[in-house]
């Protein structure tokens, strides 16, 4: 299953990721894991709206060429889904592959730090 872990946290938890898959890849583990990490709450829930989950429950099931076929497909205004797809794929949530528009994983697991 393709997953991708959305956290809250700081640069150092960051650090902390990256340096722990370093080290198992280095013992000859396959280390293949793929992380998103918003700097707070607030952050993560404005990038996480239930209209770009809803774009990216589409884009998991369908890819699309176009962000005009996107938003006609959802039934969305223009601007508002290129503002979502802009946001998304910054935050590393979407992806462009090949001219394509894709949301490759199947689930988003999200951690929260307190």
């Amino acid at each position: 299953m393709t997953k991708l872990t959305v956290h809250t946290g700081d640069p150092a938890g960051m650090g902390r990721r990256f340096v722990d898959a370093f080290e198992r890849a280095q013992t000859g583990q396959v280390v293949d894991e793929r992380h998103v990490t918003f700097l707070s709450f607030d952050a993560m829930m404005a990038a996480l709206s239930p209209k770009r989950l809803e774009l990216l429950r589409h884009l998991r099931h369908e890819r699309v060429g176009s962000i005009q076929a996107l938003a006609t497909a959802l039934g969305r205004d223009y601007k508002r889904v290129h503002e979502d797809v802009t946001r998304l794929e910054n935050a590393g949530l979407l992806v462009r592959q090949n001219g394509q528009l894709e949301a490759p994983w199947e689930s988003l697991v999200v951690e929260v730090a307190l």
